[in-house]
C-alpha cells in the first residue's frame, strides 16, 4: 500500500504544481490586466487561440463563478496539499479529499458545457479530461489512509 500511495502522491505532485500556477493565466479573467505582466497576457492568448476556449472569449458567468472559486477556494488548498505532501502533515488526506471533490465539481461543470455547447475543439476536450483523472485522484488520495507501519498509535490511558 505504501507504494501505491507513493506513486499516486508523485502523480498529484505534478497535479498540484499546475493548479498553484494556473490561477495567475484564470485570474485575468477578473482582475485588471493591467496587473499582469505582458508575457502572461500574451500566455493567455496562446492558449486561447492555440486551443479555441471560447470560455475565455465569451466570459458566460458560471465560467467566472468557477474561476472565482478556483481563486479563493481551490489555489489555497492546492498550496496546502503541496505543503501538506512535502512536510507529511497528517491533514493532508483531509485536504486533499476536500480538494478533490471541489475540483471534480468544477470540471464536471465546465465539460457539461463544453461538451454540451458543441462548441469545443477536441483539442480542448483533450486538454481537460485528465484534470477530471486527477480530480478522482486526489478523491481517491484523500479516502486512503497511510499504512499502519507509518501512522501514529494512539494509546488509551486507564482511569483509575
Amino acid at each position: 500500500m505504501g507504494a501505491f500511495l507513493m506513486l499516486i502522491d508523485a502523480i498529484l505532485f505534478f497535479f498540484f504544481i499546475v493548479m498553484a500556477t494556473s490561477p495567475m493565466v484564470d485570474a485575468q479573467l477578473v482582475l485588471p490586466l493591467s496587473l499582469f505582466p505582458e508575457w502572461m497576457v500574451e500566455y493567455k492568448n496562446w492558449y486561447v487561440g492555440g486551443f479555441n476556449d471560447y470560455c475565455y472569449v465569451e466570459k458566460p458567468h458560471f465560467f467566472i463563478g468557477l474561476i472565482l472559486v478556483e481563486l479563493v477556494f481551490q489555489w489555497p488548498l492546492a498550496l496546502a496539499n503541496l505543503y501538506g505532501m512535502l512536510a507529511g502533515k497528517s491533514w493532508y488526506n483531509t485536504t486533499c479529499l476536500v480538494y478533490g471533490a471541489s475540483f471534480f465539481t468544477t470540471m464536471v461543470t465546465a465539460l457539461t458545457e463544453l461538451i454540451g455547447s458543441g462548441k469545443a475543439s477536441d483539442k480542448l476536450l483533450l486538454l481537460n479530461y485528465p484534470f477530471l483523472g486527477f480530480s478522482l485522484l486526489a478523491i481517491l488520495r484523500g479516502l486512503l489512509h497511510p499504512s499502519s507501519s507509518t501512522s501514529s498509535k494512539v494509546t488509551k490511558k486507564k482511569r483509575i
